[in-house]
């Protein structure tokens, strides 16, 4: 009764109301200057350019309903789109790419979604160079576009971005939803695999983005979902006794017991809300996610109800032993703390906003804040630019108890806290390092 619980309980949050529509939004970072986005979340040097690339994973195994109840499973290729980002030439011609997605949600009209991006659609990849690779991974019914402007961003400071599109099965009521959850539970720490070992061995000898590819530097960014592969890819073999995996016919997890006899060579991991730590439905014995030695950056949201913070994200962070992490918290916030900014119209049905944004704080703010902190952590891990632990490593767990004393009347214009404000969030304006925490621990702990 625990499962089908949450399962009911994703399945509202999923679920978009009914009506056909377009909405559109605008970059969430702009570029003047002061704005309030902190220092690092300001995009980088880099024209950004943007190609869908389509992949096949072959012998990749998946079941149907009826093999949920008898455990038959079936074996073909996988073929996925991957949206990929990377430093272009600054002469692109034409006009920055506008990314679209209609979402079809079980028994409602579809939902057209639209987003300004920044990056031109096959721009020529810049001529010399290399640049750390970063796999990005989306939660359940999510999208490769879903955080464009985070990957845009990352592309902006000299990377190449890979966007998994995981093609989740579509949802047409209750038994849809445990068929395609118990595909994902099957799918996603592989597909990441995949991914990345086939970008990996295209860097070598390959022309065009993948020649950019600098593959002895790899980050991993998972979105719930997205996050539960990732840690498993990074490391964390699943405790496959969990009865979370019931759904899921035995032969099906196999090739993923086979996967965990090593981690992928993954140098750093974002997990944005990372489902599988609740206790209804943990997927990992403390014992496991210790063997993650690569650094980690959990962000979550205080009030998550989805992947529970307090004894789901909370824990994972906890019992991550293996690896030097941070946990950044948005407090008040729910499960949507990454994700583009879109324009959602008053008029329109509750449920795009309910599966889009979060309640109490703004996505763009949002947006801003994990812009920021992933730079420094990428900066920090994949480039070894020691100078961003700084932004990482910060003076107070509470921002709200962050010091920077001025003099009477004085104005500073959104100048961002340096070394100097050594008892201030750095890279945050005086007085916007608000309602957030940040832990950190190091492996050992």
């Amino acid at each position: 009764m625990k499962k089908r619980h949450i399962s009911l309980g994703l399945l509202a949050v999923i679920g978009i109301g009914a009506g056909t529509a377009a909405y559109v939004a605008a970059p969430t970072v702009h570029a003047g200057q002061p704005g309030e986005t902190p220092e690092l979340g300001r995009y980088g040097d880099y024209t950004i350019g943007t190609q869908e690339i389509a992949f096949t994973l072959p012998a990749r195994i998946s079941f149907t309903k009826l093999g949920m109840a008898t455990g038959g499973i079936e074996t073909s290729d996988r073929t996925l789109d991957v949206r990929v980002y990377y430093p272009a030439h600054g002469d692109a011609a034409g006009q920055p790419i506008a990314y679209q997605h209609t979402m079809e949600p079980p028994a409602m009209d579809p939902v057209t979604l639209e987003f300004a991006g920044r990056a031109f659609a096959d721009a020529a990849p810049v001529s010399e160079g290399q640049f750390p690779l970063v796999i990005m991974s989306h939660g359940f019914n999510g999208w490769s576009t879903q955080f464009s402007n985070l990957a845009e961003h990352i592309a902006s400071r000299g990377y190449v971005v890979a966007s998994i599109d995981h093609a989740d099965r579509k949802l047409e009521g209750i038994p849809d939803f445990v068929h395609s959850f118990a595909n994902v539970l099957a799918s996603r720490s592989l597909d990441q695999r995949d991914i990345l070992a086939q970008l990996v061995e295209r860097s070598t000898g390959d022309e065009g983005v993948f020649n950019l590819i600098d593959a002895e530097h790899i980050g991993l960014i998972g979105y719930s979902m997205g996050g539960y592969g990732a840690l498993a890819t990074a490391g964390a073999a699943y405790d496959y006794d969990s009865e979370t995996f019931t759904t899921v016919p035995a032969d099906a997890m196999e090739p993923l017991k086979v996967a965990a006899d090593s981690a992928a060579p993954i140098d750093a991991v974002i997990a944005f809300a990372p489902w599988g730590g609740q206790p209804d439905n943990r997927v990992w014995s403390a014992a496991s996610l210790a063997q993650v030695t690569a650094p980690v950056l959990v962000v979550g949201g205080s009030q998550d109800d989805v992947a529970n913070h307090a004894e789901g994200i909370s824990w994972i962070f906890d019992q991550l032993s293996g690896a030097d992490r941070h946990m950044l918290v948005y407090r008040e916030a729910r499960h949507n703390i990454v994700g583009n900014a879109f324009d959602v119209p008053e008029d329109a049905p509750f449920r795009v906003a309910e599966f889009l944004n979060e309640p109490v704080w703004r996505q763009d703010r949002i947006n801003g804040i994990n812009q920021h902190f992933v730079a420094a952590f990428l900066d920090l891990h994949l480039k070894g630019d020691g100078d961003k632990a700084s932004y990482l490593d910060v003076p107070t767990t509470n921002a709200n108890d962050s010091q920077w004393e001025v003099s009477f009347g004085e104005q500073l214009n959104g100048t961002f806290a340096g070394p100097d404000e050594a008892q201030h969030w750095r890279g945050f304006q005086r007085r916007w390092a608000v309602g957030l925490d940040m832990q950190r621990k190091s492996a050992g702990e």
